[in-house]
């Protein structure tokens, strides 16, 4: 995620007991994973070594969280057959899994009849709602966040998200498709 006026770290650093995500494009096309990614396409080998240049910070940011007691959940809700780029990230969620991140999918029409936002986000200790923009393609937008924290808002994210999950099915479980 690039650095700009809002700093993740520090954000998801001040969480306290919870971190959750919830993904709903099939498609990403971010500058830090394009090298990853081309070498996916062309190889078939995903870089899955949480100690990496590629996952290190990552796999660190989870670990701490998850150490100071931050329950982190991602929830990505998918279209059957997948894209290429949900292979890919299935094929690396075994370290997001490492991390002490749980990751559950929810095959789309499973969520027709969810009311869902209209943007990638991620909420802290059900206080804030970080949304992620972006393009067309799926790099990021500018901006790429926005940090938002009224209650009411942040209430109907977080019902959003409960009601996806509830759904989903845990990443050791789910099948390609």
């Amino acid at each position: 995620m690039p650095q700009s006026a809002l700093d993740f770290d520090e954000l998801f650093g001040a969480a306290r007991h919870s971190a959750v995500h919830l993904e709903m494009r099939d498609q990403y096309a971010v500058g830090d994973e394009a090298d990853d990614f081309d070498t996916w396409v062309r190889t078939g080998r995903r870089d899955v070594d949480p100690s990496s240049e590629y996952w290190a910070p990552w796999v660190d940011l989870i670990s701490r969280a998850v150490a100071r007691g931050v329950a982190v959940r991602r929830a990505r809700v998918v279209s059957e057959p997948v894209t290429d780029y949900i292979r890919y990230e299935h094929a690396g969620t075994v370290v997001n899994v490492t991390a002490g991140e749980q990751v559950r999918w929810l095959p789309r029409p499973r969520a027709a009849d969810l009311l869902l936002p209209g943007a990638d986000l991620w909420i802290f200790d059900d206080r804030q709602v970080l949304f992620n923009h972006f393009t067309g393609n799926g790099d990021w937008a500018d901006p790429d966040m926005e940090l938002r924290t009224e209650p009411a808002l942040v209430k109907q994210c977080a019902d959003a998200f409960e009601a996806v999950w509830a759904r989903a099915v845990p990443h050791d479980t789910y099948e390609i498709r």
